[in-house]
């Protein structure tokens, strides 16, 4: 059943984004620098990926990189139909730890976190993450980035 939902939605789930603003969907060198950044930026983070507006995998930490793909989609699939319309975000806490998912500018990211990670500063990150991610003027992932922790 789900992988069914999945055949059938996964373009289409990251095309109905809110905000689908992105022109482009940014290259994978520049991807990789704001993934290094968000990675290095969140110390709870145990893995992480960017998607571009068509659910293609731009940048994700560990092996697999298409898994990221199919679980964004079944992922945002279950959160869409939960509400009835496109969810900008999706947070799931267990006991084992947690789950982040934002659509932002044209683009989506999904974190898996250790357990008790702040959840707004980890929406925070990852939604400027994308923002720059989407701005033209994206050039290195120190430019115009997230807030220090310093």
């Amino acid at each position: 059943m789900i992988q069914e939902a999945r055949a059938r939605v996964t373009p289409g789930i990251f095309a109905h984004m809110p905000d689908a603003a992105a022109a482009a969907a940014p290259d994978k060198e520049s991807a990789d620098a704001a993934l290094a950044f968000l990675t290095e930026m969140s110390p709870d983070l145990r893995g992480a990926a960017i998607l571009g507006p068509e659910g293609e995998v731009l940048a994700a930490t560990g092996e697999g990189p298409e898994r990221w793909r199919e679980d964004a989609a079944a992922l945002f699939v279950a959160a869409d139909g939960a509400e009835g319309a496109p969810v900008e975000q999706v947070h799931i806490a267990t006991e084992q730890g947690e789950v982040f998912a934002i659509r932002n500018a044209g683009l989506a990211a999904v974190a898996v976190t250790d357990r008790f990670a702040l959840a707004s500063l980890m929406l925070f990150d990852m939604r400027s993450t994308l923002r720059q991610l989407a701005s033209p003027n994206f050039s290195s992932p120190e430019q115009g980035q997230p807030r220090s922790r310093d």
